[in-house]
């Protein structure tokens, strides 16, 4: 059964542009012109991906992710025409599994697309767990727990810690890490991991010194 993609934009023009490459790739597409339109679309049809841009009237894309997370967690890949990072890094402290800047490629989304909903649909063999200082990590149910307590991970951010803990002690570059999250490698959104590693920090709160900053490489988890 085809995807169902929902493209959330106010320019008219790409969002047709948009439907036309995602129908073309074999994808079932709906679509949205603001947030507040955009979360009833969702609420009704229960999208694969949302591909959202962040400048939108009535209901800006942010806020659009803040009250669709409450809901569920649909992998989200931004569009900004921003320069400054400051509200990309907040889309992915918010959950948003990538971003891309306007104007972009076509072809580049469209490779960005697949690798989020294979990620989104990866199922490893009954059984497997991880368990380091604490933090317990089921890669069949994609459950997290740091001692009795249940964490809530963004699909990027589990990706990130299974990397990290099947590998104790290996150090992985930020392209590295961008490969296991994004599937493919792209220079320049190497900062995109800081974001998350950040994020996946703060949920693992008093077990977060686990995941350890190597100057100048990347990240590690602690060897025990």
């Amino acid at each position: 059964m085809a995807k169902t993609i929902m493209v959330v934009d106010d320019e008219v023009r790409l969002v047709a542009l948009l439907e036309s490459y995602l129908t073309q790739e074999g994808y079932q597409v709906v679509t949205a012109y603001d947030g507040d339109q955009a979360l009833d679309v969702a609420h009704l049809n229960s999208p694969d991906l949302i591909i959202l841009d962040l400048m939108m009237p009535k209901v800006d894309g942010l806020e659009f992710m803040r009250r669709h997370r409450a809901e569920r967690n649909t992998p989200i890949i931004l569009l900004t025409a921003r320069v400054g990072d400051e509200d990309k890094v907040l889309g992915l402290e918010l959950g948003a599994d990538d971003y891309v800047t306007k104007p972009f490629k076509p072809r580049e989304l469209m490779a960005r697309v697949r690798a989020v909903l294979r990620r989104a649909g990866q199922t490893t063999p009954q059984g497997r767990s991880l368990e380091i200082a604490g933090i317990y990590l089921d890669r069949d149910s994609r459950l997290v727990r740091v001692d009795d307590r249940v964490v809530d991970l963004t699909p990027s951010e589990f990706d990130l810690l299974t990397a990290l803990m099947i590998s104790p002690g290996r150090f992985f570059t930020r392209l590295d890490l961008l490969d296991v999250v994004q599937g493919v490698r792209y220079e320049g959104y190497e900062r995109t991991i800081d974001t998350h590693i950040f994020g996946l920090r703060k949920k693992l709160g008093k077990c977060s010194d686990v995941v350890e900053t190597i100057r100048g490489v990347g990240y590690r988890v602690k060897a025990e």
